[in-house]
């Protein structure tokens, strides 16, 4: 059913293939020859830190205690079962803050739709402790950010202002505002966008339209609909290569609830997401044997699918870590250009268009007072020069 895609695992690591299989059987599934055979001189040290770069370890802890084979040092187990628990109280956590705003929201009236956490914990794994989470990802419509900002605030959040912006950019280049509870040590991500320009999506309204009630908690808590939210998971993991095999294995555990097929394809070909559906499900079935069927096959037919399933390879051969800064050169040239590829031939247009706007370092090479920031328009190829031939001047010095 799936193109020929070259995704070879023999420059995968034993560690990482050992995962892989983890990953792969069922539960109480025994293991086989080349399950064994994998766990035979495996370094287990880099096994735990793979784990937990992938943010698997609380599945990978699962099936370790399921086999409980003589194989698997007792350390390993032991390190994996102390950071179960340290998830599980993680995620215990962000459920009673999640309830907690979710019941100021519905009292000032704010529709609110939560992304990730606990609750795609519960609907995805049937078990908040069985998935990882940093923090609560909410999305509200544009018009209520500045209430949820001040309801945010009124709970002891602070806001982390390290968006800058001229002529309102913000509202089309970022997706989301972050903030910090110093105390609860809890961050929350307010979202207007479910990802950045250039990418079309669902406005808020038509989500809201199918959107879900979660059974975790009492206090109704809304969530994606179940083809939003494989748009939504899709997407997010494609625009981070797929460098954390969580977000790969979120696929896996959605491919096996009750999607609608054909409305899921016709969602996906209207906001330009074909090929990023068809790269998720490519990944999930060779590196995690997800099961396909034949009402997939729309989404599996495209080549460029086929092809940027081959190209998240870098990353995953690689343990590229996107998120924490410095990104390396080679990793961050390589990762542009994957963005880009990633764009259907529309996004890339207003992509390019883009680029012509004014960007905030244009108000820093020339501060202009805000009434003349439509200046920066004309402005900005000068600008821009202004700035490669400044630094070129430093590279010499």
């Amino acid at each position: 059913m799936i193109n020929a895609v070259d995704i070879s695992m023999n420059q995968f690591s034993q560690e990482l293939r050992l995962i892989l299989a983890l990953l792969e059987v069922d539960k109480n599934s025994e293991l086989d020859f080349f399950q064994q055979e994998l766990l035979q001189n495996t370094d287990w040290h880099a096994f735990i830190s793979l784990a937990r770069h992938h943010r698997v370890f609380p599945t990978i802890s699962r099936k370790l205690q399921e086999w409980n084979t003589e194989d698997i040092p007792a350390f390993v187990t032991q390190l994996f079962q102390r950071d179960y628990y340290r998830n599980t109280i993680q995620m215990l956590a962000l459920s009673g803050e999640m309830e907690m705003l979710s019941g100021i929201f519905s009292e000032l009236d704010i529709r609110a739709l939560f992304l990730k956490g606990p609750v795609i914990a519960a609907d995805l794994y049937g078990d908040v402790s069985l998935r990882t989470s940093c923090d609560l990802d909410i999305l509200v419509p544009i018009h209520e950010l500045e209430r949820t900002e001040k309801l945010l605030k009124a709970q002891g959040y602070e806001k982390d202002d390290y968006i800058h912006s001229v002529l309102g950019d913000w509202k089309w280049r970022h997706h989301h505002h972050t903030f910090h509870h110093p105390g609860k040590k809890i961050k929350v991500e307010v979202h207007w966008r479910l990802n950045p320009s250039p990418s079309s999506e669902p406005d808020f309204d038509e989500l809201w339209s199918r959107k879900r009630q979660s059974s975790l908690i009492n206090r109704p808590i809304y969530y994606l609909g179940r083809e939003d939210l494989f748009l939504f998971l899709a997407s997010h993991g494609a625009r981070h290569g797929w460098s954390r095999l969580r977000w790969l294995l979120d696929i896996k555990q959605l491919m096996a609830q009750r999607l609608d097929w054909s409305k899921l394809t016709m969602l996906l070909k209207k906001y330009h997401y074909t090929h990023i559906g068809g790269q998720a499900l490519t990944l999930a079935a060779r590196l995690l044997a997800a099961p396909l069927r034949e009402e997939m096959r729309p989404l599996l037919s495209s080549r460029k699918a086929g092809w940027l399933a081959e190209d998240t390879m870098f990353y995953i051969e690689r343990e590229v870590n996107l998120h924490t800064p410095p990104v390396p050169k080679d990793v961050e040239k390589y990762h542009q250009r994957y963005l880009f590829s990633l764009m259907s031939n529309r996004q890339k247009l207003i992509y390019m268009a883009s680029i012509m706007l004014p960007i905030p370092e244009d108000a820093e090479t020339l501060p202009l007072p805000k009434k003349w920031h439509f200046m920066y328009i004309p402005l900005r190829p000068i600008l821009w020069a202004w700035r490669k031939a400044k630094d070129r001047e430093e590279v010499r010095r």
